[in-house]
């Protein structure tokens, strides 16, 4: 009987304490939940991208290659890389073809000034920018950007967005620098024409515009002798001039007896009756 008893009592204890064992085991397996869920809302808000400047771009070097060689230290998102100016790709192709000659087609391939490089997570982007920094682009010997280093910058909360605005306000402000060099140069040329129009237009009103040592064809106002020559060409203008003449000759005789003998200076009134009218 007591055996009984103390078995009967050993259940009632085990049954008791199961309940509180599962009880005890599920905050912890909410509270586990809970850890692991913010664990990866935090890894989810701590992975931000992060875009990396790549200064010096080697001839040949292609975003192929910059994203195998930097994909080894993180994972490598968008790559874009800025080609070179349309009028210095003419020039050196012009110059490439010049060097051959001719004879066959030369090979040029389009190069790159400057190039960024999007990095999953910006911890990433900054510790690459930091230990690749001014170190060879090419670690194998037969690489052909061994001698090349790289030059890279973490730019700082600069995003994806801000690298295309950037790009559309360059094409957008060369697009009006062409313009008003165009403006310019249309300008200067109709200058030129008019001008040009201006002085055959003159060549020609004096007969042959082809003569270098034409006469030029001018109106003169004239001048005091061929004003006198017009006045005494008239009837009677010898006389008057003869007496204008004298007239003159004798205002200035008597200024000079005044000054020398100190009379007064003869007035204007007794002039009068020298004066002869013509006939």
């Amino acid at each position: 009987m007591e055996a009984s008893m103390e078995a009967e009592e050993s259940e009632k204890e085990a049954a008791e304490q199961e309940p509180l064992e599962g009880r005890d085991r599920e905050p912890e397996a909410e509270e586990e939940q809970e850890e692991s869920e913010e664990a990866a809302d935090d890894a989810k808000k701590r992975v931000v991208p992060g875009i990396v400047y790549l200064g010096h771009i080697p001839p040949r070097f292609r975003p192929l290659h910059v994203r195998n060689l930097l994909s080894a230290y993180g994972e490598v998102g968008r790559v874009f890389f800025q080609p070179e100016d349309g009028f210095v790709r003419r020039k050196k192709k012009a110059a490439a073809a010049s060097a051959t000659g001719g004879k066959k087609r030369a090979k040029y391939s389009k190069d790159y000034t400057e190039g960024w490089v999007e990095f999953r997570d910006k911890r990433v982007a900054k510790r690459v920018a930091a230990s690749l920094h001014s170190t060879p682009m090419g670690a194998r010997r037969r690489s052909p950007f061994r001698y090349d280093l790289w030059n890279l910058k973490y730019l700082h909360r600069f995003t994806w967005s801000h690298l295309s605005e950037h790009l559309a306000f360059e094409r957008q402000v060369r697009r009006q620098r062409l313009r008003a060099e165009v403006a310019q140069a249309k300008r200067e040329t109709d200058f030129y024409l008019r001008s040009v129009e201006r002085g055959k237009r003159f060549l020609a009103a004096d007969g042959d515009a082809t003569r270098p040592n034409g006469s030029w064809a001018f109106a003169q106002r004239p001048t005091e002798q061929e004003l006198r020559a017009r006045k005494a060409a008239r009837p009677g203008g010898r006389e008057r001039a003869r007496l204008a003449n004298a007239q003159d000759q004798a205002r200035s005789n008597r200024g000079l007896l005044a000054k020398i003998f100190g009379a007064p200076p003869p007035a204007e009134s007794m002039e009068g009756p020298l004066l002869v009218r013509d006939p």
